[in-house]
């Protein structure tokens, strides 16, 4: 069983005991998270494909960590003019466990 999530503007494809690293989501570690933007959930016999979420899907997660990510370096130039900015920065994600998936 899988399904396809919508998370903080992004879109995950998810099975139950997955771990996925998603933009910073509010809460503290080893709090549970029902998700209810839920596109697709397909089992081993049925596809349901929501118009534009699936109605009574709900996806369980688990709060693992919340941590800052890999350093993003940006860049400005500007020709002709000897302009040149670079500034960095970190930004907070979160860990996320997939419990499971249920459809009522």
């Amino acid at each position: 069983m899988f399904a396809t999530i919508r998370l903080v503007g992004k879109q995950y494809i998810v099975s139950p005991g997955d771990k996925i690293t998603v933009p910073h989501v509010e809460g503290e570690e080893g709090t549970a998270l029902k998700l209810s933007d839920i596109l697709l959930v397909s089992d081993e016999k049925k596809v349901t494909i929501g118009t534009p979420v699936v109605k009574d899907a709900i996806v369980e997660a688990k709060i693992i960590s919340q941590h800052k990510g890999e350093k993003i370096t940006v860049r400005r130039y500007k020709s002709k003019v000897r302009y040149r900015k670079t500034r960095g920065f970190r930004p907070l994600e979160t860990d996320l466990e997939i419990v499971k998936i249920e459809i009522k």
